[in-house]
């Protein structure tokens, strides 16, 4: 049995497989195995993947059914003791795992083992994540993981690892979900068990801006079901204002596109408390401006110079 699988689902990255598969195959912690899940793809990925000799390496095929499914594939067909998730595109550096491994080792009862990550958003510009309460030495379980997970997430997908019980317990991703499916399964996760983070950064993710956000992508989105949380969001206030922040983030993006009904649908649920001056004032302007800005704000994310809305 394998100490690590490594669960990648792929879809149409035969552009960048070969350097993640590649980052895997560097690493100085040796004991895993690499389970590909091909979820239809068109292009000459899963080709480029069977290509590396390393029997460590599985790929299995399905029809296209997202990311949720073709994960939970990848977690039934897996035999390590942690799963380790990886997007086709991202990259980690050698160490990755044997920091895992090491976390695991220091704090073996928790839910969720984090490696920090730098984020790429664009050829040479990149962001660096920090944590509310949580400085760069900081390595450790978290004391307050949702007051902690902004302004940037700690829990991002390729630079942590879970028991596979604990995905058993909690059945994985919810198959249908568009966007936020790994969001909810780690929030999940971190109401009921600890988190602990290195404080070694160990992956880079490949922030991906979409040539084109169009009102018929976002009307498309299907979310996770906030209604699951309320209870615990009454006990827990580090969870509430967590979760109202993807309630406005969820409707301002309805609200750009001029779907209004859904906007209130999960502004409504909001503390007021946590909708800030700038949001208000957002939320009072034209859609169509708001289009232009959201179409500024990615141009100038892609030359390398970012800012949140949120703050």
């Amino acid at each position: 049995m394998a100490f690590f699988s490594v669960v990648i689902p792929l879809f149409n990255k035969a552009n960048h497989v070969e350097n993640t598969i590649k980052s895997i195959l560097s690493q100085t912690f040796i004991d895993y195995e690499i389970i590909v899940i091909n979820d239809g793809s068109t292009d000459n990925g899963e080709a480029l993947v069977r290509g590396f000799n390393d029997d460590r390496i599985q790929v299995y095929n399905q029809e296209n059914q997202g990311v949720s499914v073709a994960r939970n594939l990848g977690i039934k067909k897996s035999k390590g003791k942690l799963i380790a998730f990886m997007d086709a595109d991202d990259f980690w550096f050698p160490d990755h795992l044997q920091e895992l491994a090491n976390l695991y080792y220091d704090f073996p009862e928790c839910g969720i083992y984090c490696s920090r990550h730098k984020i790429r958003i664009s050829k040479k510009h990149f962001q660096i994540p920090v944590y509310n309460g949580i400085d760069q030495l900081f390595r450790g379980i978290v004391p307050d993981y949702f007051f902690s997970n902004k302004p940037f997430r700690i829990t991002w997908t390729s630079s942590l690892a879970i028991p596979k019980e604990i995905l058993q317990k909690f059945e994985g991703f919810t198959p249908g979900v568009t966007n936020g499916q790994d969001l909810e399964l780690w929030t999940k996760i971190g109401i009921e068990h600890t988190v602990a983070l290195t404080n070694k950064t160990t992956a880079i993710y490949n922030f991906n801006i979409p040539n084109s956000i169009t009102k018929n992508h976002v009307n498309s989105m299907k979310l996770m079901d906030f209604e699951q949380f309320k209870q615990s969001e009454k006990e827990n206030s580090s969870l509430k204002n967590f979760l109202d922040l993807y309630r406005i983030e969820y409707g301002l993006r309805y609200y750009i596109f001029g779907n209004k009904e859904k906007a209130n649908f999960y502004l409504k649920d909001v503390a007021p408390q946590n909708i800030s001056l700038k949001i208000q004032l957002l939320l009072k302007m034209p859609s169509v401006f708001l289009r232009i800005f959201l179409k500024s704000k990615n141009t100038l994310k892609r030359i390398g110079f970012d800012f949140s809305i949120y703050d």
